[in-house]
């Protein structure tokens, strides 16, 4: 079976002596029934031409950030959007330098910072460039932020040195981005459910309760699910985030709809619930504004735990259950708590006092707590969200095989 067929590939071409390799690259490809866009820097053009690639591509080769023909058919965002991956081969090390960096100075590097998509590089270089000290620790960024490295290989090179920095030949390129699709293929078997946000629970018509949860981190989650091939369904209290048009969305409000919510979508396989629930709500709402010089006296109530009834129901229980908890104080000792009392696979925590990350930042730094005593707890470092979630489900991903 060809699990390349009708993949969209945008690949980016780097100046560099392999980069006759892409050539190659590119008829294999092509041979697999793909659909390739390219983009050669500016140095590539020194090694390739873009007839060549075009003839081989049967696709529109780009190459100026700022070409008026390009921004009508196609602009730096759309053309990230397009692709189901990107693929850098050959990367250079200045190209990985500047990727590190988050540099933007031309299409290539634009296009790789606006995508929402895995990117694959395929380093190539001489062997005492891929072994300085600056190349490890740019690449081992790049890891951090969720790029893909296939390679180099070890070999002769055209400098005269023998060493690791050569490119992996193409059909070892082309194998790995198989297995790649290969392994999405295999999570779309896989059904998600994600809480997010916060609830709001109304004491008069214009009143309500609620939190500073923005949602951010659980729309992240949402995004990743999907990218990495799971059908996912998003529940959501009030935010105004938008999200991808392949996740399924339902907006909420209160506890109690988010509950209802969580009803109707079991069961699935693994279910993460990052929504900062209120725990208490109005005992009696008041049906008209409350005014000003009304005695008020608030009585609440406890609200469904949805987490704590997911995670202990005998039926509809997901093979993979997993909370989150905001914390103030005490992290370790209230997460290990709750993960006991609420009977779930996984505990999620950050310090939520920390006013860099959590609640309404692009930032977290999480520690996951497991049930399973032989899987070792562990801390995610501060990254942006939607680094923090690709780190948790490719654990998910590993737990679920």
């Amino acid at each position: 079976m060809n699990n390349l067929s009708k993949k969209k590939i945008l690949l980016i071409i780097c100046g560099g002596i392999s980069a006759y390799k892409s050539l190659e690259l590119i008829r294999l490809f092509k041979k697999k029934d793909v659909e390739i866009k390219t983009i050669l820097t500016k140095n590539a053009k020194e090694f390739v031409t873009s007839l060549s690639v075009t003839s081989l591509s049967q696709g529109k080769v780009y190459d100026d950030l700022f070409n008026a023909n390009n921004e009508v058919e196609m602009d730096h965002i759309s053309l990230s959007r397009w692709a189901d991956v990107v693929l850098i081969a050959p990367a250079t090390a200045n190209t990985i330098s500047k990727l590190s960096l988050g540099s933007t100075d031309d299409l290539a590097s634009t296009v790789i910072l606006a995508s929402n998509k895995d990117i694959f590089l395929a380093p190539a270089m001489n062997v005492r460039m891929w072994e300085h000290v600056t190349t490890k620790k740019n690449i081992n960024k790049l890891k951090s932020y969720g790029y893909k490295i296939i390679g180099p290989q070890i070999g002769d090179m055209a400098c005269g040195e023998f060493g690791e920095g050569k490119m992996t030949e193409p059909n070892d390129i082309l194998k790995e981005i198989e297995i790649y699709f290969d392994y999405l293929n295999k999570n779309k078997k896989f059904k998600a459910l994600v809480t997010a946000g916060p609830t709001n629970e109304y004491i008069d018509p214009v009143r309500f309760i609620t939190n500073k949860s923005s949602g951010k981190q659980g729309y992240a989650l949402a995004k990743s699910l999907v990218k990495k091939g799971f059908k996912t369904t998003l529940i959501s209290g009030p935010t105004n985030l938008k999200t991808d048009h392949n996740i399924k969305l339902i907006k909420v409000e209160t506890a109690d709809e988010m509950f209802r919510a969580t009803q109707d979508n079991l069961p699935a396989d693994v279910a993460i619930f990052s929504a900062a629930v209120s725990d208490f709500k109005i005992k009696e709402k008041k049906n008209k504004k409350i005014k000003k010089q009304d005695y008020i006296n608030l009585e609440l109530e406890k609200n469904n735990d949805i987490l704590n009834y997911v995670s202990k129901h005998n039926s509809l229980r997901p093979k993979l259950v997993i909370g989150f908890a905001a914390e103030t104080n005490e992290i370790k000792i209230n997460a290990k708590k709750k993960l006991l009392e609420k009977n779930c696979d996984w505990i999620i925590a950050n310090d939520v006092s920390n006013k860099s990350i959590g609640f309404d930042s692009d930032f977290n730094e999480v520690s996951i707590f497991y049930k399973n005593e032989k899987i070792k707890d562990e801390k995610l470092t501060m990254k942006k969200k939607s680094e923090i979630s690709d780190e948790i489900i490719d654990r998910v991903i590993k737990q679920l095989n």
